[in-house]
């Protein structure tokens, strides 16, 4: 099912075109909430919109799930404790559609991530068979992780171009990033950190995963949204963001991890759960999880 799957990141390509295309009339806030009580702009939903459509239209696609939306579409029904998808349709697509999307109003970096799995959300991370990421920034770029291979693409006029095939993250680490506020850091993790900056790594966080992410995949480090106090499961959710990002990383050579154990050994309990994240070179991921309690 090899096609199948380039026939979905092309879908993906040819869309992301479209999503940029629509962002500079859409930066307004909708009176909408998206399930996880996030405001929606109006790009997140044009972005939503745009994505199901075109990929609940093939044939590979069984269902779609997206972070803007309660439950599971299959087809035209939508379908949240559905089991199984429609037809013969081998595979099951989640997206962030605008990861990042209130970098919008200051033209910030955003993006959309995608997981491809052989089973409907809420899915184990072990069902996942490919991932990718569209960046919007100085140049679109897409980066996908197909069969253990990490490669990034050049999109333009929703066509995509190789620029890179057989991505490994670099073995000397040079950037970190963590999200939330300093003081709702648990003790632990503030510890983590100081390890990491005696480390001498740059601090580099924009608040949009896939740019923030991106630097990871290029200079080597490390990336965490951070279990918190009062919201020991963090921010991010596990099946649209946590679980495609760790699938890219371990293909790169690289780790994953909730702070105790890999994001791709996890099974959400719902669709729209959150999880610490934390992503990149394997020898952090495991000073991580040496560190924090």
């Amino acid at each position: 099912m090899a096609g199948s799957i380039d026939t979905i990141l092309e879908t993906i390509a040819e869309t992301a075109g479209a999503v940029q295309d629509g962002l500079a009339s859409r930066r307004t806030y909708s009176e909408a909430e998206n399930p996880s009580g996030e405001v929606q702009i109006e790009a997140d939903v044009y972005a939503d919109e745009l994505l199901e459509e075109r990929l609940l239209a093939m044939d590979a696609v069984a269902s779609y799930a997206s972070e803007e939306r309660e439950g599971v579409l299959t087809g035209d029904q939508s379908a949240p404790d559905a089991s199984s998808g429609s037809g013969d349709s081998p595979y099951h697509v989640t997206c962030d559609p605008l990861d990042g999307s209130s970098n919008l109003k200051s033209n910030n970096g955003m993006g959309t991530i995608v997981g491809v799995y052989d089973q409907q959300p809420p899915a184990p991370g072990e069902s996942i068979v490919a991932a990718a990421y569209v960046l919007y920034g100085p140049i679109t770029t897409m980066v996908t992780a197909v069969d253990g291979t990490v490669s990034e693409y050049l999109v333009e006029s929703g066509s995509r171009e190789l620029l890179n095939e057989d991505i490994e993250l670099p073995d000397n680490p040079v950037v970190y990033g963590f999200g939330g506020r300093v003081p709702d850091w648990i003790p632990s993790f503030s510890e983590y950190v100081d390890q990491v900056e005696c480390e001498r790594l740059k601090l580099r966080y924009g608040g949009a995963m896939v740019a923030d992410l991106n630097q990871v995949l290029t200079y080597g480090g490390v990336f965490g949204y951070p279990m918190l106090q009062g919201s020991p499961e963090g921010k991010l959710r596990l099946q649209f963001e946590g679980i495609p990002m760790a699938k890219v990383f371990a293909d790169a050579g690289g780790a994953s991890s909730d702070g105790s154990r890999s994001l791709l050994s996890k099974t959400p309990g719902r669709l729209h759960e959150r999880s610490p994240v934390f992503v990149g070179n394997e020898s952090l991921i495991t000073d991580l999880e040496a560190t924090v309690e």
